[in-house]
């Protein structure tokens, strides 16, 4: 017979195929997990999803964590692709580490049925680390309510949860730093004052995350604070000024943005490239352009980004103005 004859597989039997064999190599301990074709766990059905779970319960704890770790870089760089299935199931997983990976895996899923989960993380999980990540995880929630794109008594059911998370003394200082982060999505004036009392308070970690939640309020407030920890003597609060003031649209933080462009620190200059392109203004572009010819590549493309995002608002700015015309 005409090998042309044969019967050609079809396009779901070969996917299931793909699927057999990487639930066989991720039984296999000695197989390299970057070797493994992860894409086809993407979009599980019912049943495939049963297998997998078969198969992860009999593979040792620390390459579960790799594999939650794997398919959560994947997810990151793929766009057509999703996991949620699987990370849903592994929120009640007995590894910590597992659990807090998947929290994380679960970022892009916007649809409410999460928040009970994570509500129950937030409150039951007796590791901080899972606890922390679902504060910061449910922060989306506050978001969504804010722009009204969730239920109005599901982004209040949320927002009840993390306030009566943080007026808990007995969570840990790093769950109430998530917390707080969290809560500076809402429009409520009490959340002003949970700002203000952690950066006036004496905890250094808490200063951090009251300046990150500045920006993240879009409060005019908070910017001649901002711009005054744009010279602080904590490299963290620094940072922090510095995407706040990005947020915040600080004009007047141009210039030191500018001063920052020149720094050792990548993270930090990264950011104020970041920051500028979100301000804009001729002198913050004119800064981007003399970047955006630099002979070093990261601080090149870093400039370029910007430039393009600038060039994106120029655009709608444009469109909106022919709009209300």
């Amino acid at each position: 017979m005409n090998p042309s004859q044969f019967p050609k597989s079809t396009t779901s039997e070969k996917r299931q195929a793909s699927f057999t064999r990487v639930l066989e190599e991720i039984g296999a301990p000695t197989h390299d997990l970057l070797r493994i074709d992860l894409a086809a766990l993407s979009d599980l059905s019912p049943a495939q999803l049963a297998r997998f779970q078969a198969v992860w319960q009999e593979i040792p704890h620390e390459r579960r964590q790799d594999l939650a770790a794997a398919l959560l870089e994947l997810s990151e760089d793929r766009f057509d692709i999703t996991f949620n299935d699987i990370f849903r199931w592994m929120l009640h997983d007995e590894d910590a580490r597992v659990r807090s990976l998947a929290i994380e895996g679960l970022w892009e899923d916007t649809n409410s049925r999460q928040i009970t989960p994570l509500i129950s993380l937030l409150r039951n999980d007796p590791v901080a680390e899972v606890r922390a990540a679902a504060a910061l995880s449910l922060g989306r929630f506050v978001l969504l309510g804010e722009l009204e794109e969730i239920d109005v008594q599901a982004a209040a059911r949320v927002e009840a949860a993390l306030r009566r998370a943080y007026r808990d003394d007995e969570y840990d200082p790093t769950v109430r730093r998530r917390l707080l982060e969290s809560l500076a999505y809402s429009g409520e004036d009490d959340i002003e004052e949970y700002i203000l009392e952690a950066y006036n308070g004496d905890n250094p970690d808490m200063q951090i995350s009251a300046v990150f939640a500045m920006g993240r309020s879009a409060n005019k407030r908070w910017r001649p604070i901002v711009l005054a920890e744009l010279s602080s003597a904590n490299d963290a609060i620094r940072f922090e000024a510095v995407r706040a003031a990005g947020e915040l649209g600080l004009k007047g933080a141009v210039p030191d943005l500018i001063d920052l462009l020149g720094e050792s620190d990548v993270e930090l200059r990264d950011s104020a490239i970041w920051a500028l392109g979100q301000i804009g203004g001729q002198q913050a572009r004119r800064a981007l352009r003399v970047c955006a010819k630099s002979e070093d590549e990261d601080l090149r493309e870093a400039a370029l980004e910007s430039l393009a995002e600038l060039d994106l608002f120029a655009d709608l700015e444009d469109l909106e103005t022919l709009y209300i015309q």
